[in-house]
């Protein structure tokens, strides 16, 4: 009756993928400021044989001082990346739990901004607010590519931020 699973009447793709076992969710958390930058993004490794669909992201700021950030797409960056350990496949119904084949990475009190990719945009996050951004998956990344969130020192305050960056994505099968 139907061509594509998602064309059931309220079936999302988030929701389909969910159900597959390819939908991932996770958070970091990043202090940064006194000229120092964070990061947190997801990265496709060269080898895993999936690609990357970033369906939304969340950039909180629970501190009194405003900063900004950057989206890019496909960068080099630097300072000492960390796995982070607040992720979940969205279905944890499934048994064993599917493991995500993207990395979840994020660095704090990083020197340097991301170089080479592309700088796609960027926002101000005010104090104690969280921004949020859906996606709906139209960020697609390859192997070998990435999504990434750039916390900027604030400009006005040697002060040290915390933030908290979060991500929802799902991955599937290269072709």
């Amino acid at each position: 009756m139907f061509n594509k699973p998602c064309q059931l009447p309220s079936c999302t793709m988030p929701f389909y993928q969910s159900l597959r076992g390819n939908y991932f969710a996770g958070l970091s958390r990043e202090q940064f400021g006194e000229s120092n930058y964070a990061w947190a993004g997801l990265f496709n490794p060269r080898n895993s044989g999936v690609l990357l669909f970033v369906n939304v992201f969340t950039v909180g700021n629970v501190s009194a001082i405003p900063f900004s950030f950057q989206v890019w797409l496909n960068t080099a960056v630097s300072g000492t990346a960390k796995l982070t350990d607040m992720q979940s496949p969205a279905n944890t119904a499934i048994h064993p739990l599917p493991k995500p084949r993207v990395q979840f990475l994020y660095a704090e009190n990083v020197d340097t901004e991301p170089t080479g990719g592309t700088l796609i945009f960027g926002r101000r996050c005010p104090a104690e607010t969280t921004i949020v951004s859906e996606e709906d998956g139209k960020f697609i990344c390859p192997p070998g590519g990435n999504f990434l969130i750039n916390c900027l020192p604030p400009e006005t305050s040697n002060e040290k931020i915390l933030g908290r960056i979060a991500f929802g994505w799902w991955e599937e099968p290269c072709v």
